[in-house]
């Protein structure tokens, strides 16, 4: 520490002490001479335990004025460890305390009490004021006694420093300690206080530091210089010529005015903007105090400028929502992706106040009032009937077209451990926008989420009645997936086939759904989960952007929350990480540009937040987010939520002050505050009028039919009277957008169905080689002209995905998504991964071959293949013909391809699959922590093609001769991902080579 820090910064630096029956204190004296202020610094030894719980004890200041007791004065900035997630008990609770310990207990250490002192948690760091002519400060460094409350206790350590000053970069980078503003920074922060909005406060302490503090980047990320280069407006960026936060808001402003003065009426505010804009230009830096007032001036002069946009013209009225921002742990608290919209997670267990559905009146004032709209509502229909909702959690509200309906979930937000119950799960209600007619639409103890109304009058929403767990999870975390529903609740039917989550529908301006799904199939759990485009009866379902990021690094991990832009073929989304809440980056997504798989079809509209986790380091990002929610009015203007000190990209953040405003934002980089609530973040601001309706489009399905134009509900169908199959068409499969092997030869379609998780604990059990992947069963083949053109029939709501095969009955090219069908569809696919935008295919006028003819039936493949079984598609082949060399009497070299003892493998795997594991190409490490795979398959460079068994084999080995039926066996297995189980229900029969149907299709 000594050697990195300047000369003098380090005033006391103790040994390591230890938690133990006799522990030893660290008696630290220093000489703080002339220094206005002292860091604290708590750094964790020995083995890093999550609860180093120490403390600092007889702080005090002795000088020429006596002793002034440490714990008293005040400090400038204070910061502890919040607790490993999943080891620390207390996460959540340890904050910085005086005169008590950090889980607010008496100072208690070796059997002692003491009355004054400072408890933290390793690693800490507090920024305390120096009296004046204080020379000396001592204290004592011990671990708190509170640690033998814990299984990790016995570890306990910590080291105590005592610094100059604030910490410099290069310790704050050692010690991975949060950056501190310089004194005078704070001070001029500090002066604001008061004088002007709170809110303009933390936007100065936000820019402050983006001006100041290093972002922490992981290295595998694209510089700097790149960043801003796909900022979607560079005057967003921070500029070389930017020197304090006057200077960034007097340049964004005018940004601003030249892109509003031609359509409405800003001359005087041209001027006062101009005076300011000298005195900005003229005023020395240095002279901070007077550049604060300006900053504030310009602020004044920018909300006018902001205010009068015409896009905001008829928005008398918000909806909105208020939720607290999760704690950055997913166990207890739901900071994950998907845990984050379980109703348990809905409410902090229950420590939020303020909860509700809320309308704001006059937002764009100077007096905006904000009401609760379901104050006195009382339900009038539903589970609830007669009942009023009450401060649990609230989420998505969506205004219906005409402006007179609000749809959103609630959930009482009950708390009693992870369990699914009425009074903890969401539901889906409805209200008019003043609030009456408050009905419940849905109930049971499933979460239903996000209701969007759909153009036909039906409601879309995501649903848990799909069935099915995620695949990486250490708990239950169920699937939901897209549904929809008549107004009043009735006739839900699923939208969606996919087997892992999905989130966030809303309607583009061409009518189609848009929404998140996590697209899991052979891939790394963080890759793939992005915007994907259906028709509102879940017709032909299709990745918009993102499906085939060729890194975690340099593109968002997670894209949600989309929204179609007025007026333009271009979405706004926010760009979170996977482990973290759908908070982060405002993006703009091109669909139009051709993709190149990093970030063509992608700009930043708000490049002053780096991507979470794929950009900053996990331990903050799970805190982080200074964007949320966008509902976009334009290319250049998007009411969202923002806190600028909710931004971890400069390290650790205080994650218990985050306060998200209402924020009316825009492409050059300004942020202005609409609405911030007394008591807790807002959340999903809404336009409360009517809108302009996007095209019907046609139904073509069987299920899930609008009503008619006389208003009547449609005859719904019996499920019997429903077809089993559906059509599906392909053009040509050559058109590929990864070229095919020279002179390939496709002969026929594979047909793999994929299979949901149905037990809900992460590789329990493993279902093959890679880690975390799908069950899946092979349904057959049908085949392909001449052409490249197929058609044929498909189990309809059924996840599948096609193999094209060649004509040596092995698999060229695969998908690594799934498709489906619903009753009545009939799909039609123009190629293999085609590439939509940037690339002419050539054309032909002449109907392809497949589609002159009817379409045909799946032709099933071997027995052991559906159901699939290793056990019975596999372990005959190398009992017949494999054994006998490799067996008992097998070469010490040689793979043993017996059975083996599998009852006794963790996986009852065989010992074959085992030894067979190096030879058979898969996706997804033999690992438990399979978060990246290559994200599409290369023609001719996975499955047998890449695996060195079916080299050998084609080549000949030894004396061996297999029959066609026993080399395609094979070749099924190594194109299964080389699976084991063909699902996850039922292991042990499996294993033992009974038949064994998947419980969940």
């Amino acid at each position: 520490m000594a050697g990195r820090s300047p000369p003098g910064a380090v005033r006391f630096l103790s040994p390591c002490v230890f938690s133990s029956k006799e522990p030893k204190a660290a008696e630290i004296a220093a000489d703080v001479s002339g220094l206005a202020e002292v860091s604290l610094v708590t750094w964790t030894g020995g083995d890093a335990s999550p609860c180093d719980y120490a403390d600092w004890l007889d702080v005090r200041f002795e000088g020429e004025n006596g002793a002034a007791v440490a714990s008293d004065q005040p400090w400038a900035f204070a910061w502890t460890f919040g607790g490993d997630q999943w080891r620390c008990p207390e996460f959540g609770r340890t904050q910085v305390r005086r005169d008590r310990s950090v889980l607010d207990t008496e100072l208690r250490c070796g059997g002692q009490s003491f009355a004054k002192g400072l408890g933290v948690n390793a690693p800490s760091l507090i920024v305390v004021k120096v009296p004046p002519g204080a020379k000396k400060f001592l204290a004592r460094g011990m671990i708190d006694d509170v640690t033998t409350n814990h299984l990790q206790g016995a570890k306990a350590s910590a080291q105590f420093a005592v610094l100059a000053g604030v910490p410099s970069k290069e310790i704050t980078s050692l010690l991975d300690l949060p950056q501190v503003l310089p004194a005078e920074t704070r001070a001029l922060i500090a002066a604001l206080q008061g004088r002007c909005a709170p809110e303009l406060v933390r936007d100065y302490e936000g820019l402050w530091k983006s001006l100041l503090f290093e972002t922490k980047v992981l290295k595998e990320c694209v510089s700097r210089e790149e960043r801003d280069k796909q900022a979607y407006q560079e005057c967003a960026n921070l500029l070389p010529s930017d020197r304090d936060p006057a200077d960034v808001v007097a340049r964004r402003t005018r940004a601003l005015w030249n892109d509003l003065s031609a359509s409405v009426g800003l001359k005087r505010e041209g001027l006062a903007l101009a005076a300011l804009e000298e005195s900005v230009r003229t005023l020395p830096v240095t002279d901070g105090a007077a550049r604060a007032r300006l900053y504030v001036q310009l602020c004044g002069v920018r909300r006018t400028i902001a205010f009068a946009n015409p896009a905001l013209k008829g928005i008398d009225k918000l909806v909105f929502v208020t939720r607290e921002a999760l704690p950055p742990e997913e166990l207890n608290f739901g900071t994950h992706m998907v845990d984050q919209y379980f109703g348990f997670h809905a409410t902090v267990k229950g420590t939020t106040r303020g909860n509700g559905l809320y309308v704001l009146e006059n937002p764009f004032s100077d007096q905006p009032v904000a009401r609760n709209l379901l104050a006195e509502a009382v339900v009038e229909s539903g589970l609830r009937k007669g009942q009023r909702l009450g401060n649990g959690g609230y989420l998505a509200p969506d205004v219906s077209y005409d402006g007179k309906q609000i749809l959103f979930s609630y959930t009482d937000g009950a708390w009693g451990g992870r369990e699914w119950n009425e009074g903890s799960v969401f539901h889906v209600f409805r209200c008019n926008a003043d609030g009456s007619g408050l009905v419940q639409l849905t109930d049971g103890p499933l979460n239903d989420l996000a209701p969007c109304w759909l153009p036909n009058g039906r409601v879309v929403f995501t649903s848990e009645r799909r069935g099915g767990f995620g695949r990486c999870h250490p708990r239950p975390s169920p699937n939901y997936t897209l549904h929809s529903m008549f107004a009043d609740g009735t006739d839900i039917v699923r939208l969606s086939a996919h087997e892992t989550n999905e989130w966030e529908p809303s309607v583009d301006n061409n009518g189609m759904l848009i929404y998140t799904r996590w697209d899991y199939v052979d891939r790394g759990f963080s890759q793939a989960h992005h915007l994907w485009s259906t028709t509102p009866d879940g017709r032909d379902a299709r990745e918009v952007n993102g499906n085939s990021h060729l890194s975690l690094r340099t593109a968002p991990m997670f894209i949600g929350d989309g929204h179609a832009i007025p007026g333009s073929g271009k979405y706004m989304a926010v760009a979170a990480g996977h482990h973290t809440e759908v908070r982060g980056s405002l993006i703009v997504i091109d669909p139009s540009v051709p993709d190149d798989n990093v970030m063509s079809q992608i700009k930043r509209f708000t490049p002053d937040q780096v991507l979470p986790e794929a950009e900053g380091p996990l331990k903050y990002d799970k805190a982080s987010g200074a964007y949320a929610s966008p509902w976009p009015l334009s290319e250049k203007y998007v009411l969202c939520v923002y806190d600028p000190l909710a931004n971890a990209q400069y390290g650790y953040i205080d994650w218990r002050a985050r306060r998200y405003a209402i924020t009316l934002v825009d492409a050059f980089g300004n942020k202005e505050t609409v609405y911030t609530h007394p008591s807790i973040s807002c959340l999903t601001p809404i336009p409360l009028r009517a809108r302009v309706k996007p095209p019907v489009l046609p139904h073509q399905t069987l299920v899930g039919r609008p009503c008619l134009e006389n208003g009547a509900k449609p005859e719904k169908l019996p499920v019997e009277r429903l077809p089993k199959t559906a059509r599906v068409g392909v053009v040509n499969v050559y058109n590929s957008r990864y070229p095919m092997p020279e002179g390939a030869k496709i002969k026929a379609l594979r047909i793999w169905q994929v299979l949901p998780k149905v037990s809900p604990i992460v590789n329990r059990p493993r279902v093959g080689l890679g880690d975390q992947k799908s069950g899946r069963q092979c349904l057959g083949t049908v085949p392909v002209e001449a052409d490249g053109s197929a058609f044929f029939e498909v189990p309809v709501n059924v996840p599948i995905l096609f193999h094209a095969i060649d004509d040596k009955g092995l698999a060229l090219q695969g998908m690594r998504s799934v498709t489906y069908t619903a009753p009545g569809e009939t799909l039609m696919c123009n190629g293999c991964h085609e590439q939509r935008v940037g690339v002419t295919q050539p054309r032909s006028s002449a109907t392809p071959q497949a589609m002159r003819r009817a379409p045909s039936v799946i032709v099933p493949e071997v027995s052991g293949s559906n159901p699939y079984s290793y056990p019975r598609l596999v372990q005959p082949v190398l009992d017949a013909k494999c054994v006998g060399c490799h067996g008992d009497k097998r070469d010490a070299k040689a793979p043993d391809l017996r059975k083996g003892e599998y009852l006794a493998d963790k996986d009852l795997f065989y010992t074959s699959i085992r030894s067979l594991a190096k030879y058979v190409h898969h996706y997804g490490a033999f690992i438990e922590w399979d978060e990246f795979q290559p994200p599409y398959t290369e023609p001719g460079k996975f499955g047998a093609y890449a695996s060195p068994l079916y080299a050998m084999l084609a080549k000949g080995h030894h004396d061996v001769k297999l029959t066609d039926e026993e080399l395609r066996r094979l070749a099924l297995f190594m194109e299964s991902n080389g699976s084991f189980l063909g699902h996850d229900h039922d292991a042990r029969a499996q294993a033992d080579g009974w038949v064994i149907y998947p419980v969940l299709q």
